[in-house]
């Protein structure tokens, strides 16, 4: 439904407080507030990461709404998945190392939620990346987890940085890795009649 296709674009919100996305959206040249939201992100008994992963940006872009009405506003929310067992960002380092211990040597899926939220509207979507990590001896896990670079990241690595090397191959969008489905937000835009014409540049369109 082009709902948004003839008149200015809205104000655009992130609502994530991961510099990740804020950085991704920022490669795009767009003009957007950031406002990070705090929500229970315990699953509920019998949730796939799937539906965790939607239902937690669906609650973010929703807090995002109620704090700038009348912007559009993109959540997301992401974790790593192995089997029914699903990875946040650890706790702390012995945590992280278990989590890549865990992982090595085996696929695995980055799971991201997508959600836009504007007025009345709403929509959302899934992206699924599959990821290989090669085998790694415990010293190499101790290692990259004393770097600290994935702290604060889910499954405990970044990609996009030294975590790069821990990964063998990957089958998927590598932007959802790294913490945003560039090309699925896209999607879900167009859906609402924002084409790849149409961006939210400083001093154009929603800025």
């Amino acid at each position: 439904m082009a709902f948004i296709e003839m008149s200015p674009l809205p104000p655009l919100v992130l609502a994530s407080g991961s510099p990740r996305r804020r950085a991704l959206l920022e490669e795009l040249g767009w003009s957007f507030a950031v406002v990070p939201t705090e929500v229970d992100e315990t699953p509920e008994a019998g949730e796939s990461p799937e539906a965790v992963a939607r239902r937690l940006a669906e609650a973010k872009a929703a807090a995002g709404a109620r704090a700038f009405p009348g912007a559009l506003v993109l959540g997301a929310d992401t974790l790593v998945a192995l089997g029914d067992r699903f990875l946040g960002k650890p706790r702390h380092r012995e945590e992280a190392e278990w989590m890549l211990s865990f992982l090595q040597g085996r696929e695995h899926r980055v799971v991201t939620g997508v959600a836009l939220e504007w007025g009345p509207r709403k929509s959302s979507a899934v992206e699924v990346t599959r990821v290989r990590f090669r085998s790694l001896d415990p010293g190499a896990v101790r290692a990259y987890v004393a770097t600290g670079e994935g702290d604060d990241k889910a499954g405990a690595y970044a990609i996009q940085g030294r975590g790069a090397l821990l990964v063998e191959g990957i089958d998927g969008c590598y932007f959802n890795v790294v913490g945003l489905p560039l090309g699925r937000v896209s999607v879900l835009l167009e859906g609402w009649g924002v084409s790849l014409e149409r961006q939210w540049t400083p001093g154009g369109e929603g800025a």
